[in-house]
């Protein structure tokens, strides 16, 4: 079993007010530490949804400004192609995930129940994705998971999810 780690940074950050994925937590842009944490426990990582220097690229699928279901038909695609059979997915802005995130999500499919966009997909599940983003279905990560049957699970030490420019000055503050 190979496993392609997957951030999905293609979202327009409106309540974070700038680019998210560019934002400064303890020194390093949060992108790095998304990276950093998944590359731990995956064969290689993919940024989806953004360009950005030193990371490999994919575009959304089928096409930009759908939302995360789109970038995790993107890496769905691109891990398929690559013959990886599984996607660990992890938003941009969830720094500090656990070390035995992967392990804690097996079997796939599973999902972080306050964070769906965490996830552990079999790359099997693109065909569901590319039939719900062409119907006039909800093109939701949560109608996704219904339809899909995956286990939802429940965190000791969820990561953090950064919205605004407050949650990230939150965990900037020392405890």
């Amino acid at each position: 079993m190979s496993v392609l780690g997957a951030i999905l940074a293609g979202g327009k950050a409106t309540r974070f007010g700038s680019d998210k994925a560019l934002a400064i937590l303890d020194g390093r842009p949060l992108i790095d530490h998304v990276a950093s944490s998944l590359s731990a426990q995956c064969d290689a990582c993919i940024v989806v949804g953004r360009m950005q220097d030193g990371y490999h690229c994919v575009s959304d699928r089928p096409a930009l400004d759908m939302g995360p279901l789109a970038g995790l038909a993107g890496a769905l695609a691109y891990a398929l192609d690559a013959g990886f059979s599984h996607v660990l997915s992890l938003g941009v802005d969830a720094p500090g995930i656990q070390r035995d995130l992967r392990a804690m999500l097996e079997p796939a499919p599973a999902y972080v129940v306050n964070q769906p966009v965490i996830g552990y997909w079999p790359v099997t599940a693109l065909g569901l994705i590319d039939e719900i983003l062409a119907s006039d279905e909800r093109h939701s990560m949560l109608h996704f998971i219904e339809r899909l049957g995956a286990r939802g699970v429940v965190l000791d030490n969820p990561p953090a999810n950064i919205n605004t420019q407050a949650d990230l000055e939150n965990l900037e503050r020392p405890s």
